[in-house]
This record gives C-alpha cells, structure tokens and sequence, in this order.
C-alpha cells in the first residue's frame, strides 16, 4: 500500500483529549546493552485508554523501549535503563518497586503466539492461580476469554489443548491470558506478524473492541496496522554511531497518528511513511 492510501487510513481520526489521563511520561529514557547504547534520549507520554503505536525499520529500538514500560529489559543482565520511566507518576525503577507487581498491571503480548502446553482453561486460568486466586476461575476464564472474542470459538473444548488452536486463535488467547489477571495496560510486541490477513485483522478489531478498558502500547513494522488501529504514534530511526558504528535508536517524531501520516514535523517521518526510507 502506497503513501497516500496510508495517509487516508488515518485521516478519519476524531481529535484526542490530551487531558486524559498520563500512564506513562517518559523523560531521557536511555537503554544500554553493555557498553552499547541501544536506544538513547526517548521523551515520550502515553495517556489513558489510548492505542499508541510505535513504527520504524528494524533495530530503532522500538521493541527495547515497549520492554521498559514493563521492565522486561530486567531479564537482560547486560542491559541497563536510564532516565525516568513513570507510571501513573510513580518511577518504575525505583529499587523500591516490585518488577513482578509491575508485570501484573502491564501486560504483555509478544510477537509470537506462546501458550502454554496446557489447557485452554488453564492457560488463562494461570495468571489468577499464580495470584492466589483459587475460587472463582470459571467465570473469570470466561469473562477473559469474551474480552478476547474467543469464547464462542472454544467454549465447548475449553479442557483440549491449547496447542491445537490456529495461530490467530492462540494469539487471542495469549490476550485473554494477559487480561485475566486485571492488568490495567497491555504491551503489544507487534502480536499480528506470524498471522495471516484474516487472523490479523481480528486482533485489530479486538483492540479496538478492549481500548475503552485498556491502554494498549503496539510495536509494528506494519505502517497500514498502526494506521488502522492508533490513536497516536511514535517513529522511532536508527542511526549510527560515528565513533563505533553501531546503531543507535532514536525517536523522531511523536503525534496524534492522522498528523504523523499526513503533515509529519520532520523528513525523516515523510520518508518513511511514504516508502522512500525504510
């Protein structure tokens, strides 16, 4: 799909209430693997019941930036975080903060679908059983599995497999596995890419259908996706060191997704958006 075409996708948007909520403000967010500074002076604000997207060619640090609203980054023992990453104004890497609380209020979706070798039932059943919840699953397996328009497809196997489900179908179920557990925004790390058109488009739909509940940040090389689904976006390049040369990911731009795809501030964005860099 062309520029223009893209352009039109988004132009239909209503305008934002920027006085919503913040979820996260970000301020002087760098990420080092090592020595190596991945990403490095990212300022960005995401506010509530929004989908915000993060577009940009591959190494720009989009997925490292998405891993820190969670503190997935954690996981890397070389990678280390600086600057102010807040949460409803608090500082997640306060040492002070539990970065498996943080895991349960923000969700997160990964590129591949992952269930686990269980039942339908007990995957999404997994998170509250982990929390202690012991009464009540069935109803919260449904009411997940309703959120993640799933319910009608499985209701009638919920003790097979979830290793038997199509790959849009377990997709769905990794959503409802991450909602189970009340979280109150979900990470998306470009969850559509090992689907087909048909599977896509209904997780499209489904964020959507959830944004009134959730605040949902979604990484995706898919310049049409971000289009389709955001209310904001955020394009992220990557440039390279001159001393090292290695490549660095910079955010260029962050706007309402109408403007970043029809009248962007910088052009690097209009390149990019419009095919000619990327």
């Amino acid at each position: 799909m062309t520029g223009p075409n893209i352009r039109s996708l988004a132009s239909s948007s209503e305008p934002l209430d920027d006085t919503a909520d913040v979820v996260f403000e970000v301020e002087g967010l760098n990420v080092l693997y090592g020595d190596h500074r991945a990403v490095g002076d990212v300022d960005i604000t995401i506010r509530e019941r929004e989908i915000t997207a993060f577009i940009g060619p591959s190494g720009c640090g989009k997925s490292t930036v998405l891993r820190c609203f969670n503190r997935m980054n954690d996981l890397i023992d070389i990678a280390r975080v600086e600057g102010s990453v807040k949460y409803h104004g608090i500082d997640l890497y306060d040492p002070q903060v539990d970065p498996v609380a943080v895991r349960r209020r923000i969700g997160m979706v990964f590129q591949k679908p992952n269930p686990f070798p269980k039942s339908i039932f007990d995957n999404v059943a997994y998170g509250p059983r982990v929390g202690g919840q012991r009464s009540g699953l069935d109803e919260v397996v449904e009411r997940s599995l309703r959120s993640a328009g799933l319910w009608e497809e499985v209701k009638d196997r919920l003790d097979t497999s979830a290793l038997g489900m199509s790959g849009g179908q377990q997709q769905r179920l990794c959503i409802a596995r991450a909602i189970a557990v009340n979280p109150d925004v979900l990470l998306m790390d470009e969850p559509c890419s090992a689907l087909d058109p048909i599977a896509t488009g209904r997780i499209e739909e489904l964020m959507k259908e959830i944004q009134n509940e959730y605040t949902i940040v979604i990484v995706t090389h898919n310049m049409q996706q971000a289009a389709r689904v955001s209310d904001r976006t955020a394009f992220f390049t990557a440039e390279v060191d001159a001393h090292s040369g290695q490549r660095r990911g910079k955010l260029v731009e962050f706007n309402e997704t109408g403007t970043i795809f029809s009248n962007p501030d910088d052009e690097r964005t209009e390149a990019y958006v419009t095919g000619r860099f990327g």
